[in-house]
């Protein structure tokens, strides 16, 4: 293993740590502000990546795939919202669990009609194309503009939620929404922004994961599952929590898989070892969650009260 091999796959971690986050920032909102659990989230993130490489391959501007994607799959979560989803912020966790799963049954029919069953390809935006050069080896220029991108929804998200009105409201209907809406507040239009910005945040990951995976039916659930993993780890309801969680999650993840079997070939017998080895890689953050959860219950970086 070579230093240069171990700052790509670390670089790779915090990319999909990154990718992650943004999928569980918009996860967190909901699930933790609104207590809604949306497995639909996936779904969301699923549309976002097929509206941005139709619009791609239409215009070939990454740029007008993201004003065109971000703001259709905000839309999109407040339809699915104000039609399905409103009825049930007072059912148990189970009903919504039920429903929010048929919607993405729904969700993947929807795209295997409108755009075919076979997988929809979105090229890397040709100013995006390149490398950089970083202590001596070349890393993918996308994967970086993915890093900052995902650098700056943190930093808007920390300024929306903490220092705005509206953050103020979202933090105050999330543990006294009776009060808010005794002092005159529409909290089911307050609910309404917050599963449209998180919307908003799984179509932006959408776009961002489209140049580098294969947008297709069913691609929201693998990542869907590593988003829960992200949140419980993180604690649930804290965008903090999902920002270190998605990172620890991410490079725990890609290191584990890369140099894991190699790992495991130094202790036994080869065959073994390359039997073995992508098995116990892919448990990992299963078995980190399982140690969170049995040392801390609440999470990493749980939500601060007061």
């Amino acid at each position: 293993m070579t230093i240069g091999l171990f700052l790509t796959q670390a670089l790779n971690g915090l990319q999909l740590g990154i990718l992650l986050f943004l999928l569980a920032a918009g996860l967190t909102l909901v699930f933790g502000i609104m207590n809604f659990v949306n497995l639909a989230h996936g779904a969301l993130y699923m549309m976002g990546a097929y509206f941005a490489a139709t619009i791609f391959n239409l215009t070939g501007s990454f740029v007008l795939s993201g004003i065109v994607a971000v703001p259709a799959t905000m839309l999109l979560g407040i339809v699915v919202e104000r039609i399905a989803l409103i009825r049930l912020y007072r059912r148990d966790h189970l009903d919504q669990v039920l429903a929010t799963f048929g919607l993405i049954l729904f969700f993947n029919e929807l795209v295997r009609i409108v755009w075919g069953p076979a997988s929809v390809y979105m090229n890397t935006p040709a100013a995006l194309s390149g490398t950089v050069s970083l202590f001596g080896f070349q890393y993918p220029s996308y994967r970086f503009a993915i890093i900052g991108v995902g650098l700056a929804v943190a930093a808007g998200l920390h300024v929306l939620i903490h220092r705005t009105r509206i953050g103020m409201l979202i933090r105050a209907g999330a543990t006294h929404p009776e009060i808010v809406a005794a002092l005159g507040v529409n909290v089911r239009l307050l609910n309404t922004v917050v599963f449209g910005l998180g919307a908003a945040l799984a179509g932006l990951a959408g776009l961002m994961a489209g140049p580098i995976v294969s947008v297709q039916s069913g691609m929201g659930e693998p990542i869907l599952i590593l988003t829960l993993v992200v949140i419980v780890t993180g604690g649930i309801g804290s965008i903090r929590g999902a920002f270190y969680g998605a990172l620890i999650v991410g490079i725990v993840d890609t290191i584990g898989r890369a140099f894991l079997p190699e790992l495991l070939r130094q202790f036994l017998e080869r065959s073994l070892a390359q039997a073995a080895g992508p098995a116990i890689a892919s448990m990992l953050i299963y078995v980190l969650m399982a140690v969170v959860l049995a040392i801390r219950p609440q999470g990493l970086f749980p939500v601060r009260h007061g």
